[in-house]
């Protein structure tokens, strides 16, 4: 037995093309209902027009290519490795790749909403009645359904996630930047201790010296065991000052370890080859072109992150209000019936229906009001969080700048009282060894220099640590178009 397939009544076709025009003017209303959100761009009410603090030979530049790599400013090759090492192998910026990676794929699983769902399927069914007569049926088929975004409340639901997207691409921006910091005031704070682990094995050389100085003397009888005693106990003090600093140098090199995902035996044999430098603070140049802040805020990561929330929550108020206006639904269905599976591609019955629907939330006790208002209240919460972003952005490059100026005048000084110190030193060595002076003279021109020396490098420090804080408060160490999204 066979089934003829009955003809398509041309009243069928009419109404399904009476669906495709509804369905395509569906669109047409969605896509004008819901247009994409733009961040903020006006500049915020606390913004200065320059900064409080003024910096000498500083120009305005443009800071996003100028700071997207501004460890290579300091001129340290191995500076430049380590940092490029943490930023591919570091674990925070994988664990915020990986974040990114999610929030595409929910953005992809939001935009295929908008799009027909389509399935296929295929069944077969036996029945037996009590005359052990069986009855098979084979069936397959075609579903498809779609919702028509008529008031945009799907559409804001892809702008929010467009928008989710970028904060996590803005937060990857965020790890990059505070690891790049962090990588170089590391490896500074180790160029700082190799420096001071220097100065002091030389101060305690001199002072071995002038130790062996007044035990002579003191055989000769030029002089007391007073001062062999003073001598020896300025000697160990300064030993005593060694451990610790080649135990915080050890720390220093496990830390920058850690940041740079290499091993410690491998990153020690990698400062060893760059020895050369050994123990040399790098230094950036003394002219700093810092951006107006307006420039800043537009390079900051936490900043764009910060706007795009605002997005985020804008398109979310939209898409609540878009809940409380009625949905629509076109469903419809293609198969084909037989009693044998053979009979499927040849003789089967065509089975079709198209439904479309419509539905209007008429009473929910303000529920979708409630949910409107909670939206807005987000709303609010993401526009003052800017408002603290960037005044926390003014306040960290205002700090730095501050910070700045105190140490360039502080190393002069400090640097003007070794000379004088080194200079005392050598003369206070020279009278006592002539027996012009007494011991104690020696013994505090010694202790100025070392600890002067010890000031100056330690400054050294400082100051790169405060030109990185200040690279990183203007945003520097990411590119704003590195990771943006595919149009």
């Amino acid at each position: 037995m066979s089934l003829k397939q009955p003809p398509v009544s041309r009243y069928h076709l009419f109404d399904l093309n009476r669906l495709v025009l509804a369905g395509l003017l569906s669109v047409a209303l969605s896509a004008c209902m819901a247009p994409a959100l733009q961040p903020p761009t006006s500049p915020n009410p606390f913004v200065p027009p320059a900064w409080s603090t003024p910096t000498a030979g500083s120009a305005a530049v443009d800071s996003t290519a100028s700071l997207a790599q501004w460890w290579n400013r300091f001129d340290d090759p191995l500076l430049t490795e380590l940092v490029s090492q943490a930023l591919q192998h570091n674990t925070d910026i994988r664990v915020a790749k990986a974040a990114l990676q999610q929030s595409r794929a929910v953005r992809d699983a939001k935009v295929a909403g908008l799009l027909p769902r389509v399935g296929a399927s295929v069944s077969a069914q036996s029945n037996r009645n009590n005359s052990d007569d069986r009855t098979d049926s084979f069936q397959a088929g075609f579903d498809a359904s779609w919702e028509p975004d008529v008031f945009g409340g799907q559409r804001s639901g892809i702008n929010a996630a467009d928008a989710d997207e970028q904060v996590a691409r803005t937060g990857l921006g965020q790890v990059q930047v505070s690891l790049a910091a962090e990588v170089a005031v590391t490896y500074i704070e180790m160029r700082s201790l190799q420096a001071r682990l220097a100065i002091a094995r030389s101060n305690l050389a001199a002072q071995m010296e002038t130790l062996q100085l007044a035990r002579w003397r003191a055989q000769a009888g030029l002089a007391s065991s007073l001062d062999v005693e003073q001598a020896l106990a300025a000697s160990e003090q300064t030993s005593a000052q060694l451990p610790a600093l080649s135990t915080s140098l050890a720390q220093t090199l496990s830390s920058l370890s850690v940041l740079t995902g290499l091993p410690q035996m491998d990153l020690q044999s990698r400062v060893t080859a760059n020895g050369a430098r050994g123990g040399l603070v790098p230094q950036a140049p003394a002219a700093m072109a810092v951006a107006i802040p307006a420039q800043t805020l537009r390079q900051r990561p936490d900043v764009h992150a910060a706007e795009f929330r605002i997005t985020a929550a804008l398109a979310r108020v939209a898409q609540a209000d878009a809940a409380r206006y009625p949905s629509f639904q076109i469903s419809g269905s293609l198969g084909l019936r037989a009693l044998t599976l053979g009979a499927l591609t040849n003789g089967a019955t065509l089975a079709q229906a198209l439904m479309a629907g419509i539905s209007v939330p008429l009473f929910d006790g303000g529920a979708a009001r409630a949910q409107v208002r909670a939206q807005e209240a987000a709303l609010e919460q993401a526009r003052v969080a800017y408002e603290a972003v960037v005044l926390g952005a003014l306040k960290d490059v205002e700090d730095a700048l501050v910070s700045l100026q105190g140490n360039t005048e502080r190393l002069a000084r400090l640097l003007a009282a070794s000379q004088a110190a080194t200079n005392a030193d050598l003369l206070a060595r020279q009278r006592y060894a002539s027996g012009l002076i007494d011991f104690r003279a020696v013994l505090e021109t010694q202790r100025t220099l070392l600890s002067t020396q010890d000031n100056v490098a330690a400054t050294r420090a400082s100051l790169s640590a405060d030109h990185v804080r200040l690279y990183k408060a203007l945003g520097g160490g990411w590119t704003p178009e590195a990771e943006a999204p595919t149009p």
